[in-house]
């Protein structure tokens, strides 16, 4: 009995075996039960929402620090603006009278071309019809005859210069005068056209003639701009921002444009008061007449907050606004922000920051992407 036990127990241990070395896998067939190695020297988002940054990776994506300054800044609004015409440095030309439109000297000017006050840009042919044309070619006959026989007339009494009172003489050639004056004038009804003039010097910002175009009188034909000199308009739904504008600014082409504040309107516009802005430089000419812009208003009240740059801002998962400070040299971590408009291109961050910190200004949003 012994020996069938120890039999008998040498086949499980074999069996065993056996099932054991048929569930080993071959090479290649694993199903991965190993975690993957973690590379500890990239960059990774750290268990605290924090992320690790080497001095390689921090060179690579140019990220840029700097020192946190809090201090007294000014309350800013955004306030949406349009660019609008300069009434000292543009104007509109319109067709005084109907007619068809011929073009100037140079021909017909082109959008964005430049002219000068004064140049000739097209010409308007009254247009008339055919008894008004006709009624004012006899009116001319009947003055070309009265003056013919005033000028005969003339002619005799200074043949009589020495019978003949000098105040006769006189009196007929103002007569002969008089009827030359009226058939020149009608004679220019009949063939004069009406020059449309530029009313200022700087470039065409709108055209609307085209060669032999009949046009109505006071339509809009031209409109003459001097990009140099804008006005910006912008809509405040609180009246008081009126009596309390220090500063003004916009961006345009990338570049922060002043803007001189003009005054306030006295009356609503859709429950919003217009403010009217004045622009100069050379970095208007990224803006056309017309256009949507934001307009940053700097009132004279002062916030305390801490000024970072607006490319510094991100959002987090849960859609709130943080910026990225550096807690060690190659280790950074977020902060959720609470910010108000500054200027053009700074954000003023009235919580979340800290005089000395050391706040990401370049490349937050390569450091935001890392997971």
């Amino acid at each position: 009995m012994k020996r069938i036990a120890r039999i008998h127990s040498a086949l499980v241990l074999l069996t065993l075996a056996l099932a054991a070395s048929l569930a080993r896998a071959g090479d290649g067939h694993d199903h991965g039960d190993a975690a993957p190695a973690i590379n500890a020297s990239g960059p990774q988002r750290l268990p605290d929402g924090s992320v690790f940054l080497p001095k390689p990776a921090q060179r690579q994506m140019a990220v840029r620090t700097a020192v946190a300054q809090a201090g007294q800044l000014p309350r800013a609004l955004e306030l949406a603006g349009r660019v609008q015409m300069d009434p000292n440095a543009g104007g509109m030309v319109q067709a005084l009278v109907a007619g068809r439109l011929e073009p100037g000297p140079r021909g017909l000017p082109s959008v964005g071309q430049p002219v000068r006050k004064g140049d000739v840009l097209a010409y308007v042919v009254p247009s008339a019809s055919a008894i008004e044309r006709s009624n004012q070619a006899a009116q001319l006959a009947e003055l070309r005859a009265g003056r013919d026989l005033a000028a005969k007339r003339l002619a005799r009494l200074k043949e009589l210069a020495d019978t003949v009172p000098r105040k006769e003489i006189e009196v007929a050639e103002s007569e002969v005068a008089s009827l030359g004056a009226r058939m020149a004038a009608i004679g220019g009804g009949l063939s004069g056209r009406d020059a449309l003039l530029a009313p200022v010097s700087g470039v065409i910002a709108s055209a609307n003639a085209v060669s032999g175009q009949v046009v109505d009188a006071r339509e809009l034909v031209f409109e003459v701009v001097d990009p140099s000199r804008l006005r910006v308009e912008a809509l405040a739904f609180d009246a008081a921002v009126a009596s309390d504008v220090d500063t003004a600014f916009l961006m345009a082409g990338g570049k922060t444009v002043p803007l001189t504040f003009v005054g306030a309107s006295r009356s609503l516009r859709e429950q919003a008061l217009p403010l009217m802005f004045r622009a100069e430089g050379a970095a208007l000419s990224a803006l056309a007449v017309g256009q949507p812009v934001q307009v940053v208003v700097q009132t004279r009240s002062r916030v305390q907050g801490v000024p970072v740059p607006a490319d510094a801002l991100v959002k987090n998962p849960s859609n709130q606004s943080i910026v990225w400070v550096k807690a060690a040299p190659e280790r950074f971590e977020p902060r959720v922000v609470t910010v108000q408009p500054l200027d053009g291109a700074t954000l003023a961050a009235t919580t979340g920051l800290k005089a000395g910190d050391r706040v990401v200004t370049q490349g937050a949003t390569l450091v935001n992407q890392v997971r």
